[in-house]
C-alpha cells in the first residue's frame, strides 16, 4: 500500500512539475500582419507553423500509426514462433503458441485491411477535395 501511495505521489509530482519546463508562446506577439484572410487559414504559416495541408498531415499520421501496429503484429508472430520452437513438445506450450500465432495473424490481416481501406479513402477524399494525390 505504501509503495502504491509513493508511486502515485511521484506521478503527481512529475505531472505538476512538468509545467515548470513549458516555454511561453509568442504566436500573438504582433508580428503577424492582418490580411484578407478572415478565417485565419494563412495564420499558421505566418506564425512559423507548418504550411503543409492538414489532409496530408492526417494521411501521414494514419500511415505511421498503421505501420507501427504492423511492426508490433510481426513481432508477436515472431515471438509466437519462438515460443512454439522452444516448447520442447509440451502440449500446453504448443497450444498456447498456436493460439498466439493465430491471433497475431488475424491481427495482421485486420491491420493490412485497415491500411488498404484508409489508403483508398484518403486518396479519394484528397482527389475529391481538389488535390491531386500522386502515388
Amino acid at each position: 500500500m505504501k509503495r502504491i501511495f509513493l508511486t502515485l505521489l511521484f506521478i503527481i509530482f512529475l505531472g505538476s512539475s512538468a509545467t515548470l519546463f513549458v516555454q511561453p508562446s509568442y504566436a500573438g506577439s504582433g508580428s503577424v500582419v492582418p490580411s484578407n484572410d478572415p478565417l485565419g487559414v494563412d495564420y499558421g504559416s505566418e506564425s512559423g507553423l507548418s504550411s503543409q495541408d492538414i489532409r496530408i498531415t492526417i494521411a501521414l499520421t494514419v500511415n505511421v500509426i498503421l505501420n507501427f501496429l504492423g511492426i508490433i503484429a510481426v513481432v508477436i508472430v515472431l515471438y509466437a514462433g519462438f515460443k512454439w520452437m522452444m516448447s520442447g513438445g509440451e502440449e500446453e506450450k504448443v497450444k498456447s503458441a498456436q493460439k498466439m500465432l493465430a491471433a497475431a495473424v488475424i491481427g495482421l490481416v485486420i491491420i493490412l485491411t485497415a491500411y488498404a481501406i484508409s489508403y483508398f479513402v484518403l486518396v479519394h477524399l484528397y482527389n475529391a477535395s481538389g488535390g491531386v494525390y500522386v502515388t
